[in-house]
């Protein structure tokens, strides 16, 4: 039985292939359309799909952190990306990292040889208007397409600024300086840790605040998202805040000394060679020639060699609660869906989450099936109903947390004041009715296309 319609998907990313991918294996073809690499940009480097640019941290993979709930309901759910994160993960502490080149490619080649996926390498610059389309391309959606957006909606889009950490070459560090530690010892020794004393933080951070930054053009607001600020701008808000974010010496021990350092910065592996590290919440808009100079302040990095500088690009984001329907689909075009950054979500995980409840959604109405968001008690449904119900006049990017699932009622009194067990409960709860939204998913979407194998046979 052959699909019943062809669905497009523009944006080949986080969102847009985990979306493709849900689509195919629930029998629709696909045509999934990706500019890179016709058309690069200033924050990619490859022409791999799903590429990770800030960071190859999809955050805590540890069990009762709203983050890890995220993918935990997103493993059980069948996605790809989770999947292949897992294959590809390289020590991180209590975080899931990846391997972002392995991660890449995997992701690519599966999407290449899924026999319901047709893959294009060139820019769509128009919303398709026949049939079903979903709208996936990210923080740096073109201009030509942000422009039909823009006229789609009715709304101006919003646009802020995300910025990205640097990468040392790992044979230049000075390990002697150095020491291997977790924070309060969890995940194992994955972290190289950079320890300041006094005098060293505040040298360094009087280097901070007199050095350049690349000015912005005019017709750049530079509203940052507050959990990703620039250490140059955290700096600009007391001396002592850094100590209290990305330099937070908390946790840590120098062996050498058995003390806390007064400041830390902390390296993560970017490959399971250890061949460069990242410099963890070091993202920055410093000109190059001042990241050099002033990062080689930091202990240990005095003559590191950095294979990328902190850069800052577009974000470009739709106020979401306005505009979209639980489906996430626009309510004034219901055959286009939005999903990712676009849609105004914050983070990889979250990402790859919308686009995969848009494909789910996009397969229920080409099946011509009614779609339910999953239940309020899990993750995924708390965030998708942040991104279609939050106050519009105040609407700002979200990563998932505790704050956007609503608290369980009638819990006993002991477990209500602890807050650990309070979240272990609510974990139980979510995973609880996500399997129940999964088996209603499963009867109402059966699979439309049964002529080819399992998508898993496809899987490298």
């Amino acid at each position: 039985m052959e699909a019943v319609t062809n669905m497009v998907v523009v944006g080949g990313g986080l969102a847009g292939s985990e979306a493709a991918w849900q689509l195919a294996e629930r029998g629709v073809r696909v045509t999934l359309y990706e500019m890179r690499p016709a058309r690069s940009t200033p924050a990619h480097k490859t022409d791999h799909l799903a590429e990770l640019v800030c960071s190859n941290s999809l955050k805590s993979n540890a069990p009762g952190a709203a983050s890890w709930l995220l993918k935990e309901e997103l493993r059980r759910g069948g996605s790809l990306l989770l999947r292949l994160a897992d294959a590809h993960a390289v020590p991180g502490g209590a975080a899931l990292a990846v391997d972002r080149e392995h991660f890449g490619e995997a992701v690519t080649e599966s999407i290449q040889h899924h026999p319901r996926i047709e893959l294009r390498r060139e820019e769509m610059t128009e919303i398709p208007r026949d049939g079903l389309a979903l709208i996936a391309t990210g923080p740096l959606t073109s201009d030509a397409l942000a422009r039909e957006l823009q006229s789609l909606t009715g709304f101006e889009n919003l646009a802020f600024y995300d910025s990205i950490s640097p990468i040392v070459d790992a044979d230049t560090l000075n390990r002697e300086r150095l020491f291997r530690a977790s924070r309060y010892g969890k995940g194992g020794e994955d972290y190289l840790n950079c320890p300041l004393d006094e005098a060293q933080y505040r040298a360094f951070y009087e280097a901070l605040m007199s050095a350049e930054t690349v000015r912005a053009h005019e017709f750049e607001d530079l509203n940052y998202f507050e959990s990703c600020l620039p250490i140059e701008v955290l700096a600009k808000r007391g001396v002592d805040t850094l100590r209290f974010g990305p330099m937070k010496p908390v946790g840590l021990t120098d062996p050498r000394t058995g003390r806390r350092p007064y400041a830390v910065v902390q390296l993560r592996a970017e490959n399971l060679r250890y061949s460069s590290f990242n410099l963890v919440g070091f993202q920055n808009h410093l000109k190059f020639s001042e990241q050099k100079r002033i990062l080689r302040m930091i202990t240990g990095l005095e003559n590191a060699e950095f294979l990328r500088f902190g850069q800052i690009h577009r974000n470009t984001y739709i106020n979401a609660p306005r505009v979209l329907a639980p489906d996430l689909s626009f309510r004034a075009a219901p055959n286009t869906f939005v999903a990712g950054q676009l849609s105004g979500v914050e983070g990889y995980v979250e990402c790859i989450a919308t686009g995969y409840l848009a494909g789910v959604a996009m397969a229920a109405r080409a099946q011509e099936k009614a779609f339910t968001p999953p239940p309020r008690t899990t993750a995924l449904g708390s965030l998708i109903h942040y991104v279609t119900h939050a106050e519009s006049g105040s609407y700002q990017p979200a990563n998932i947390s505790f704050d956007l699932i609503p608290p369980l009622e009638g819990l006993p009194r002991a477990i209500a004041r602890d807050r650990r067990a309070r979240r272990e409960r609510q974990c139980e709860c979510a995973l609880r009715d996500l399997g129940e939204w999964l088996d209603l998913v499963a009867r109402r979407n059966a699979v439309v296309d049964r002529s080819l194998p399992p998508a898993a046979a496809f899987l490298p």
